[in-house]
């Protein structure tokens, strides 16, 4: 199932604040202005609670109120759990029954799938850490393959599709990374890699944007990295469930799901990086047991794979590409998850590259 979180209209006989709070794949919908969870099927996004009811085989709704709660981990378990039945249900529909429940996909602007309260993003592909050490003439270190590493990032600088990314005054090497990060559906401590899978209540892509001048400066100290990733993160466009990546799981699961998805990134239509997440050394169990030991793992929290290899500018030799300036406009895409793009602005906010 693919989900979304997107602005409606705010209905006080019908409104449920609890509903705006987390979820997936979200949206503004013209001048409204209610965060409301949908669900995407073929060109459309239904109103989570038009799925809810039609899941509970409730009367019509645009005849009964909404009541009681369905706040975000519920509809997550539901997806997770009842995702194939109740896509069929709105797929099944009436083009025109129930139009104050669904949107045209192309008519809803969409926002980042969810608001994580923790975000750990990780360092699985060997080739990306190969390549971005060589090009700081480092070799690659042992310690590596003891333990799967990961640094905490800014949640309050996460963004969406579409959303300009403001290029901090102090870096000249703005550079993006290719990523793909997973929602966590339930709490749990010390999850085991056997049962980490079923922890996942969704996927969705990332861009980990980095100014890699401030990057080399920081990690010198020995901690780190810290404002040069903190000033913005993309993740979305969507939220997709387990289940549709069924048919992408590769043989060998003895250390949790590995996926067979391609990957890439393009900067003003010029393919940059290709790879696939099957390339990931640790997989997302190795990731989730880890981030997990002796801590508790909620609902909503990010976790990132890091960058695939050639994921990012950094990992070229030197002068193969520029680094990303205002105007420019970056483009990640992997299979069955979808494309996030967004154009780089200068530190006001502004995407015309003559700053006009």
């Amino acid at each position: 199932m693919i989900l979304a979180r997107y602005v409606g209209l705010k209905r006080p006989d019908i409104w449920n604040a609890d509903l705006a709070e987390l979820l997936r794949d979200r949206f503004a919908h013209r001048d409204e202005h209610t965060p409301c969870v949908g669900i995407v099927v073929d060109d459309e996004v239904f109103d989570a609670r038009l799925a809810r009811r039609l899941h509970l085989h409730s009367i019509d709704i645009d005849n009964d109120l909404i009541t009681g709660e369905l706040a975000d981990i519920a509809l997550l378990e539901l997806a997770c759990e009842d995702g194939y039945e109740l896509v069929q249900k709105l797929r099944a529909l009436p083009p025109h029954r129930y139009p104050r429940w669904r949107y045209p996909l192309h008519s809803v602007p969409l926002l980042p799938p969810v608001e994580p309260a923790s975000f750990r993003d990780f360092y699985a592909f060997e080739q990306h850490v190969i390549n971005a050490r060589k090009r700081r003439g480092l070799e690659m270190i042992p310690e590596w393959y003891e333990a799967p590493a990961f640094y905490f990032s800014n949640t309050a600088a996460i963004i969406g599709p579409g959303t300009p990314v403001r290029k901090p005054p102090e870096t000249r090497e703005l550079d993006f990374e290719l990523e793909i990060g997973v929602i966590i559906g339930k709490e749990g401590s010390d999850i085991s890699v056997e049962e980490a899978d079923n922890y996942i209540a969704g996927f969705t892509i990332i861009n980990d944007w980095s100014a890699r001048d401030v990057q080399r400066r920081e990690m010198k100290v020995g901690l780190g990295p810290a404002k040069s990733k903190d000033f913005a993160t993309s993740i979305g466009p969507y939220l997709v469930t387990p289940d549709e990546l069924e048919d992408h799981i590769l043989p060998d699961r003895s250390r949790g799901n590995r996926y067979d998805l391609a990957m890439t990134a393009s900067v003003n239509g010029q393919i940059i990086s290709r790879g696939n997440a099957r390339d990931m050394h640790w997989t997302f169990a190795e990731l989730i047991a880890h981030a997990s030991r002796n801590t508790t793992l909620r609902p909503g929290d990010l976790i990132g794979s890091g960058t695939v290899g050639t994921g990012c500018l950094v990992e070229f030799p030197e002068g193969t590409y520029p680094w990303l300036q205002p105007g420019d406009v970056v483009r990640l895409e992997v299979e069955c998850l979808g494309i996030l793009e967004n154009p780089i602005a200068n530190a006001q906010g502004n995407s015309n590259p003559d700053g006009e």
